[in-house]
């Protein structure tokens, strides 16, 4: 029903990020609560958060909009910084090297930097 493999929900139960279920005849016995809190992980899974930053989802106080709008402020900052170092990773690789030997390659880049 959730889409979630059982492996991801009893790692979930491990890791403290769901609590564990009632047990009948050997079988996990979830009540409906635990749909929503998979759809959250999945979310947090899914917009890049670690599993330390799911956990303050669920241990922090204060509502959850408010939780959500001081992490996904934080997470953006990071995919920003991620994506201009991208950026220049992309503009490094994209430059045609004319050097005869890596001798020059490395005199080019030091005096690039002076």
């Amino acid at each position: 029903m959730a889409g979630v493999r059982a492996s991801a929900i009893r790692f979930y139960e491990r890791t403290g990020l769901l609590n564990r279920p009632l047990r009948s005849g050997g079988q996990r016995r979830y009540d409906a609560s635990i749909l929503g809190r998979l759809a959250v992980l999945r979310r947090v899974r899914d917009c890049g958060f670690t599993l330390a930053e799911a956990r303050a989802f669920f241990d922090d106080e204060g509502r959850p909009s408010e939780r959500w709008h001081r992490a996904a402020q934080k997470k953006t900052a990071e995919l920003d910084a991620l994506a201009a170092r991208i950026a220049g990773m992309r503009e490094l690789l994209q430059r045609r090297c004319e050097c005869v030997d890596l001798d020059e390659c490395g005199r080019r880049m030091v005096s690039a930097k002076a």
